[in-house]
This record gives structure tokens, sequence and C-alpha cells, in this order.
């Protein structure tokens, strides 16, 4: 299969920084760098190596505490005037447009009126995949499912049809687009996965995500795949409750392949709630597993690469495989300290009591501060930001 260079959405702000990445021969006098200068015994000047900041310091230096944390925060919104007040008081990081989000906001003026209250580079994400979960249909036009995709169309058809619907999104604003599915499933068309899925074949579902995710990169639009390690085989829908996937070594064998194989694809990896025998810890789903996110960033226990993009939750605060074991506060300080980059949830009421509990969790070193910054840096690179290294 070909894999696609890492290309995300357009640089919306560049950012100056000055990064370890020159080589330790490089010199510079004192009388040119303003350094201090040490002696030779015949009392000439000794060539000095210029400090250099860590890479992404300067990036990091133009947030607060509270403000990096934001930065890991994408939130649902329910129009233009409660974007603006989330961006403008707490600096999240992004807003995501769902189906009780006002159309209007759909719309490039609005959109670029919100970014221009942030910061830093703002995302913009929905749910567009075609089929059932279309958020922007009105706009763009109809597509169909996952599942009739890859009966009627070739991948190479696919990729075409992909490139004018991500186009279509970017100029509408926006950035991220939270598809495709890459779930292999064969449950019933109308089940919670069903026709998202391209098929039971986990070949067929890494044929025709890829040609999702090369036409994305190509147009600078964000993708994810999900719903990582495999929903395809659960038990239920997350939606409603708890959901059980077959054990992981199962998994391995057929749901954890698309991964496996677009891991290094460009997507960024949206983690599902999904309790995996074998791997995650009773009562505790694979969004805020540390064992988890471990398996995703490390990639020895699955056959894959090591995984360094962006990893997002899926929705913490309106679906009870998480709602009815914790509050919001709890679920995404337990995602972030397991190892997600990135919260998401569907409402920005809490976002000040989550953010007073994420600092207070940094302060006692339950989310380290280095993970943090890790974190920040990781979605700044998604975004497109030019840190220089």
């Amino acid at each position: 299969m070909r894999k696609s260079p890492v290309v995300v959405f357009a640089v919306v702000a560049a950012v100056a920084t000055a990064c370890s990445g020159g080589s330790s021969t490089e010199t510079t006098t004192a009388a040119s760098s303003g350094a201090a200068a040490s002696s030779s015994e015949n009392g000439a000047p000794v060539a000095t190596t210029a400090p250099q900041k860590p890479c992404g310091a300067d990036y990091l230096g133009t947030f607060s505490q509270r403000e990096k944390l934001a930065q890991l925060l994408t939130v649902g919104i329910t129009g233009a005037d409660d974007a603006s007040n989330v961006v403008t008081t707490e600096q999240v990081g992004g807003i995501f447009v769902g189906s009780w989000t006002d159309p209007g906001l759909l719309d490039r003026a609005q959109l670029d009126a919100v970014k221009a209250l942030a910061k830093a580079p703002l995302m913009v994400t929905i749910d567009e995949e075609g089929g059932r979960v279309s958020r922007a249909s009105a706009v763009i036009g109809e597509a169909p499912s996952a599942r009739v995709v890859a009966r009627t169309q070739t991948p190479e058809q696919y990729y075409q049809n992909t490139l004018t619907r991500s186009k279509a999104l970017k100029d509408l604003g926006i950035t991220v687009d939270f598809a495709p599915d890459t779930d292999v499933s064969s449950q019933p068309d109308n089940s919670v996965i069903g026709d998202r899925s391209y098929s039971d074949d986990p070949q067929v579902v890494t044929e025709y995500a890829d040609a999702y995710i090369r036409a994305s990169n190509e147009v600078g639009l964000g993708s994810v795949i999900k719903h990582f390690p495999g929903h395809g085989s659960g038990s239920g829908d997350s939606h409603t409750g708890a959901v059980r996937t077959p054990p992981i070594d199962e998994l391995k064998n057929k749901d954890l392949i698309p991964f496996r194989n677009l891991v290094n694809s460009g997507a960024a990896v949206m983690v599902g709630h999904l309790d995996v025998p074998g791997l995650t810890e009773p009562d505790t789903p694979a969004s805020i597993s540390p064992a988890v996110m471990s398996l995703l960033r490390e990639g020895t226990g699955y056959g894959a690469a090591p995984f360094n993009g962006p990893i997002f939750t899926d929705d913490l605060g309106g679906m009870a495989a998480i709602t009815d074991r914790m509050t919001i506060a709890e679920a995404v300080e337990a995602a972030l300290v397991a190892g997600a980059d990135n919260a998401l949830w569907i409402t920005t009421d809490a976002v000040p009591q989550v953010l007073d509990r994420l600092e207070q969790s940094v302060s006692s070193g339950k989310l380290p501060a280095d993970r943090v910054d890790a974190s920040v840096l990781r979605m700044a690179r998604y975004k497109g930001v030019a840190l220089g290294c």
C-alpha cells in the first residue's frame, strides 16, 4: 500500500522558534555573538558554542499553564456566540461542529471571525464521514456511507470524490474531519458502526481509508482514523453504555490491521470508549487507559510502527460508556493522564471547571508538566504551526 506524506491543514499562523537541531560543532566568536569568550594560552579568543533553546520553547512561552491545558481541549459549540466566548475566555485549542450547532456557522466569514480570537491556530472540527454521519451535507452535498462506497466505487474514484469534498470542507473553514472510520465490521447497516465501516475485510478498510486520508492530506484538511483499537466487533453502542470488544489477541488479527497499516499516513487517531479484555483494566475504557495509549504510541504490541501524531479521545461528555462512570472533569483528567493529547466533548459549560481540575493535576504532579508541553507541541505540528524543528 502506498503511504502518504504527513501533510496537515494549512498554516494559519507562523511561529518563530529557536530549536536545538543545529550541529554541536557550530561555533561563533564572542565578538560576533555577544557570548562570553575564553582565551587560549597566547591570549587569542577561543570559539564558543552559542546557547540554544529547546525546540518549541518560544511557542510554549506564548501560553500560560492554563492556556497550554486549554490547547488540549476540543469542545462542541452551539453557534458563533458560544464559540467566540469559549475561545476568548479560555483559548481552547479546538471547537467541534455537531448536529446541534447552528448551521449558519458553516460559513467562512463566521468561522474566520472566531479563529481571529485565538492566540494559536484554532482547530475547527466536524464529523463528516458521509452516509448517516454527515454534518455538512446541506452545504457540500450528500455522500454515500463507507460501506456503499466500497461496493460501488474503486479506491481511485473514492480518492477523487474525497478530494472534492475535502476541499469544500476546507473552503468553509473546517480544519479537521473526524474521519475516516477504520473499524472493521460486518454489523447490520443501522448498528452503531454498521455501514460506517467500509468492510469486514481489514485490507479493504485499509485501501479505502488510505484513499480518504491521501485526499485530505492533499488539500490540507486534517483527518482522524477511529475508533482505536477497534469498535467494529464491539458488544454494543458506547453512546448508551459500556462496550466490550473481543480480546486484544483477536483484535490484533483483524480490527487492528488498518490502524497498523495507516499509523504513518498523516492522520491523527481517535481512541474509543471500549473495554478490551487482556488490555484495559476493569472499568477503564480505552479512551482513559494508559495501556491503550502505550500500545498506540509504541506500536510493538500489535506489530506497528510507533505513533507520534495526536491522540484524540472520542466524546467524553455525551456517551454513557464514560458518563455512567465519571464526571466530565474526571474523564478529561483521566484521558490526559493516560496519554491522550486532546480531549473532546460536546458542550462548553464545563470548560472552566475542567481547566481548574487540570491545573490542580499539574500542580500535584499527577499530570506531568512536560507531558502537557509535549502534547501542546504535538497538536501544534498537526495544526501546521511552523516550529522550525
